[in-house]
């Protein structure tokens, strides 16, 4: 997809302030000095077998990208894929689902679009609003700064082992919740605050999307794995096998660009490049905010700091 879209011809418009060629979580478009549009697209297959609460996780992910850019979501389009033959009982499901999130996120469902699709998919297009000049890049971080990260990891992991009929109902219990979060209060909270870089982190998992912080910024990210919060479970999953096929493509795509310590255990290594699924704010800000926001906002955690660019893009401690 990088390859694919790097060939793709830029259209010149002084109004594109985030467009698609910056690998950004979403797009900024602006309308006026004091007001653009962030917009987004997310769907993907079920990961809990509840439809319902499939609905509500599809919701919080594509909002995700809002808050990630400090924007605030106002509309929605769903987008769905369902089987022509499938039990209508469970789409629906699906639907209030996504409806019950959006409410809580104040964000309206203005309509959406439905394919027949042997492969159920559901998720939402959204847009929100932001003022032009507090748009949070993830290429914003500055040497210097320190890392703060806003919840555990593990999602992926712990999927795959429920598919594979080898998780434990607590595994599986507290990564929905994590799923179901938003992360409406993480960009409250750091909108208090300087704030220099954020991206969420999802699918590339939590090294390939520091990755593209580290290189958009032109800094090397030096992360303590030890400090970032683990889903319970999530370790053991990896002992037991349960690697997504996601994972696996992350480590190919990011670990030539990574730099890790012999001694650093493998399955942690392994939860790093681990896709998420509606996972947390990676947050770039001084030391003195990161630690204010450590106060503001319950979870949150520092997780390592910004140096001046080295070998390596990232550098494990």
């Amino acid at each position: 997809m990088d390859k694919v879209l790097g060939a793709m011809p830029r259209i010149a418009n002084p109004n594109v302030l985030v467009g698609f060629d910056t690998a950004d979580d979403a797009g900024v478009y602006r309308l006026s000095a004091d007001l653009a549009l962030v917009q987004t697209i997310d769907f993907f297959t079920p990961v809990v077998d509840d439809p319902f609460t499939f609905g509500g996780i599809a919701a919080a992910n594509a909002l995700s990208d809002v808050y990630a850019m400090g924007g605030s979501p106002i509309s929605s389009l769903s987008v769905v894929a369902f089987p022509a033959n499938g039990d209508a009982d469970v789409l629906e499901a699906i639907l209030l689902g996504g409806l019950e999130k959006m409410r809580e996120a104040g964000c309206a469902v203005l309509g959406g679009h439905s394919v027949a699709d042997a492969e159920i998919k559901f998720g939402y297009a959204v847009t929100g609003t932001i003022h032009p000049d507090r748009v949070k890049k993830n290429s914003g971080a500055r040497a210097g700064d320190a890392l703060v990260f806003t919840k555990a990891i593990g999602t992926g992991v712990i999927g795959t082992a429920l598919k594979r009929g080898i998780s434990r109902q607590d595994w599986v219990e507290a990564a929905t919740a994590s799923m179901l979060t938003l992360n409406r209060a993480a960009c409250q909270a750091m909108l208090q605050l300087d704030v220099h870089g954020c991206t969420d982190v999802t699918g590339f998992g939590f090294l390939g999307h520091a990755r593209e912080m580290a290189i958009g910024s032109g800094v090397t990210l030096e992360i303590d794995p030890s400090r970032i919060r683990l889903l319970p479970g999530a370790l053991e999953a990896v002992r037991a096998g349960a690697i997504p096929g996601g994972l696996n493509n992350n480590r190919e795509f990011a670990e030539c660009m990574v730099e890790a310590p012999g001694n650093l255990d493998p399955a942690l290594l392994e939860l790093l490049y681990d896709p998420q699924t509606s996972g947390g704010l990676l947050i770039s800000l001084s030391e003195a905010d990161a630690v204010a926001l450590e106060g503001i906002l319950p979870g949150a955690r520092r997780v390592g700091r910004v140096l001046p660019r080295d070998n390596k893009p990232i550098r494990l401690v």
